[in-house]
């Protein structure tokens, strides 16, 4: 589709907000009258709208006014609520159980990614501050079940949920934590439950 010039976006703009409303469309008229112009300017702006694609309209028919394109919809970053979790639930039940969520954080884009699912984990000490993760961030962490070397994922150790940063070595897999203290964690196997994608920090 063509390109809107400002007028016709905020006109555009206008018609979609007085649409959604009131339940029907505006009228000329009352384009003119929002925006303080003739009758004559809304309609060279209400054709130039139809004739780039983004409205319809019946002739010589008052309210026929359709928006077909809202260009607002493409301003709005999708956005999610991603689960805080407590920590790892009791055995047996998922790790995204209800009794295991005990609240819920907004994220939106760039974060997080439509079609992909998230979780968030509160960090309980500073053995990632390596890679400049702090006891207190909040961690959003994109649910996988698999991951490449040298990425952080969230998993069990200890008995709690944590992050480590993982390497799998020829027969046995490394969660490396990043303080220069704590040792890293051997094991033959390991359960991922994702992957981080973003911290969160209130100052």
């Amino acid at each position: 589709m063509m390109t809107l010039t400002d007028r016709q976006r905020a006109v555009l703009d206008f018609i979609a907000r007085f649409s959604e409303e009131h339940a029907y469309p505006p009228t000329v008229r009352e384009i003119g009258e929002h925006f303080d112009v003739s009758l004559r300017a809304v309609q060279d702006h209400v054709s130039a709208l139809q004739k780039k694609g983004y409205i319809s309209l019946i002739p010589k028919r008052s309210r026929s006014i359709r928006v077909l394109k809202d260009e607002r919809a493409q301003a709005v970053p999708y956005a999610v609520r991603v689960p805080l979790l407590k920590g790892l639930p009791p055995a047996g039940q998922p790790l995204l159980c209800e009794e295991n969520v005990s609240s819920y954080i907004g994220m939106a884009e760039p974060s997080v990614q439509k079609g992909t699912s998230y979780f968030a984990l509160r960090v309980q000490d500073d053995t990632m501050r390596g890679a400049a993760i702090l006891a207190g961030d909040v961690a959003v962490v994109r649910v996988a079940d698999a991951a490449e070397d040298g990425q952080i994922v969230a998993v069990s150790v200890e008995d709690a949920l944590r992050l480590r940063r993982f390497y799998r070595e020829s027969s046995r897999v490394r969660l490396q934590p990043e303080d220069g203290i704590s040792p890293p964690v051997y094991c033959q196997d390991v359960r991922i439950e994702g992957v981080l994608s973003g911290i969160v920090r209130a100052y």
